[in-house]
């Protein structure tokens, strides 16, 4: 695994050395940022489920202003904290250890941001609710982004609009945005 481009290009991250971690393939992490090409400059990126943290660190490398990293995993959390020493980003990668559905839905991992990440694993029941939480700790025009199962269909959370889907092999990117409403109310209210 490795940092695709920008200024760290080339640099070797750490991968997890125990099971039950699934790293975004530099494939997918490229259709990733080839998604978020004019979004990245200057933004604000969270990144959830992090894993090892390349993704942040894609980000910073192609020159996002910040990047938050957010796993339940303390391993995860070494080998992010790692990662990010390794490429010398470690005073603009914040990195939080706990649960997606609890730091999201209680916003202990700040906000706002421009771009939020999710790669949660494939069969948690709690997808739809963290994407939904994530939308409400976007900037306004800001984008979250969705790894998941192919197969599966992308949740559509109250507040967001699904705006696109690719594909890659088993996974899937699926990104949303906002939804706005002219009348002045929230976007789930009646």
């Amino acid at each position: 695994m490795r940092i695709i481009a920008g200024t760290h290009k080339g640099r070797v991250l750490a991968s997890p050395t125990w099971d039950g971690l699934r790293p975004t393939s530099d494939r997918l992490r490229e259709t990733l940022f080839n998604v978020l090409a004019t979004e990245v400059a200057g933004a604000v990126v969270l990144d959830v489920c992090s894993g090892t943290g390349a993704i942040a660190l894609e980000a910073l490398s192609r020159g996002a202003a910040r990047a938050t990293c957010l796993d339940a995993d303390a391993r995860a959390v070494r080998l992010m904290a790692a990662n990010a020493a390794h490429c010398g980003l470690e005073n603009r990668c914040v990195i939080i250890r706990g649960s997606a559905p609890d730091a999201l839905t209680h916003e202990q991992v700040g906000g706002p941001f421009d771009i939020i990440v999710l790669d949660p694993p494939y069969a948690a029941p709690w997808t739809c609710d963290a994407v939904g939480a994530a939308g409400r700790l976007l900037t306004e025009g800001g984008l979250v982004v969705l790894e998941h199962a192919s197969r599966r269909a992308a949740p559509v959370p109250v507040g967001l609009r699904l705006e696109r889907t690719r594909r890659a092999g088993d996974s899937a990117l699926s990104t949303y945005r906002a939804v706005t409403r002219t009348d002045g109310r929230e976007p789930d209210t009646p």
